[in-house]
């Protein structure tokens, strides 16, 4: 999974970090980088990706396999002393870049915030917390007298989901 930074609903931009670097790599200006995304596919030559808390964009030249993680380089860092100073930085990727999914797949960060009501409009809650689990996500809503209530991400609890409108409606089990 993807971690975040920023608050889709409040307007801020959203950043998802894709990976860290590690330490340098020869003497061409390579970085190890340790991949921190589901979707390592979409780490390629000509990416913008983004560094550190202060989003400094730099073009990816290129990447290739490397252990448990890939060597990168940056357009115009040649050395590993300047690459060097990257080191254990965060990179982000901007999720208004991100390929569109298929219908009824989400981007964890597209849901999370999101509004849940009961199939009867009741509203449940806020989705604060989505856990994966391996055989389906989890999510966590916050009521609003502040309990947690934890819903499978399965056909059966999950009736919509409307990310335009930031809605969920959900159906609860008896064994919920």
């Amino acid at each position: 999974m993807d971690g975040s930074s920023g608050s889709p609903n409040s307007g801020e931009p959203v950043f998802l970090v894709i990976g860290r670097l590690r330490r340098p790599h020869g003497v061409a200006g390579e970085i190890n980088m340790e991949v921190l995304t589901d979707f390592p596919e979409r780490i390629r030559k000509g990416a913008v990706l983004l560094v550190g808390e202060s989003h400094r964009e730099l073009v990816l030249e290129s990447a290739r396999p490397h252990g448990k993680g890939i060597l990168i380089r940056f357009a115009g860092i040649n050395d590993p002393e300047t690459v060097g100073l990257l080191r254990n930085e965060l990179v982000y990727k901007a999720a208004a870049n991100l390929p569109k999914l298929p219908a009824d797949e989400y981007y964890h960060h597209d849901l999370l915030g999101m509004q849940v009501f009961l199939e009867n409009g009741q509203k449940l809650g806020v989705l604060r917390e989505i856990i994966e689990t391996g055989a389906n996500d989890v999510y966590q809503v916050e009521t609003e007298d502040g309990k947690e209530v934890l819903l499978p991400a399965i056909e059966s609890v999950i009736m919509e989901i409307n990310t335009d409108e930031g809605r969920m409606i959900v159906r609860l089990q008896e064994w919920l």
